[in-house]
């Protein structure tokens, strides 16, 4: 999954939606942002599904990576993954929200052996998140709602 930006956060869910990895990487500018998709997804033989929440310049520069790997998209936004963990109250602004993300996946980390669950920025616990919500509401598989949630 990825929370898409400059700053971009990452997470990796194997096939039974446990995390495998989280991180994050501030990749200066779109163009290197855009170089960097191939070289991330090339690492990642086998991915069958990429969750992005994120759209424009650089949500085209991972689909088009994803496409030709033959890797299904999934698009969505923020008010939609973040409804489904957090109340309106903790979403009711950008920063408040980012701060819910990182105490709800600096917990749901805690009793793992993740070397991510201390000091997680905001973009690799919106990641994890966004991976959680992707895996929980079922549009991972055929039994799913639609793939684009947007």
């Amino acid at each position: 999954s990825v929370d898409l930006g400059i700053k971009t956060g990452l997470a990796l869910f194997d096939k039974k939606g446990c995390l495998i990895w989280c991180r994050s990487h501030n990749f200066g500018d779109a163009q290197r942002l855009k170089r960097a998709v191939h070289n991330i997804l090339e690492e990642l033989s086998g991915l069958r599904y990429l969750v992005i929440e994120g759209g424009g310049r650089l949500a085209e520069a991972w689909k088009k990576e994803a496409d030709k790997r033959g890797i299904s998209v999934i698009e969505t936004t923020a008010e939609t993954w973040r409804s489904e963990f957090f109340t309106s109250k903790k979403q009711r602004n950008a920063k408040t929200a980012k701060a819910s993300a990182v105490k709800l996946a600096t917990e749901l980390l805690k009793d793992t052996d993740s070397a991510y669950k201390k000091n997680l920025n905001h973009n690799t616990a919106e990641a994890v998140l966004i991976g959680l919500w992707a895996v929980s509401s079922g549009i991972l598989d055929n039994t799913g709602p639609e793939k684009n949630t947007q």
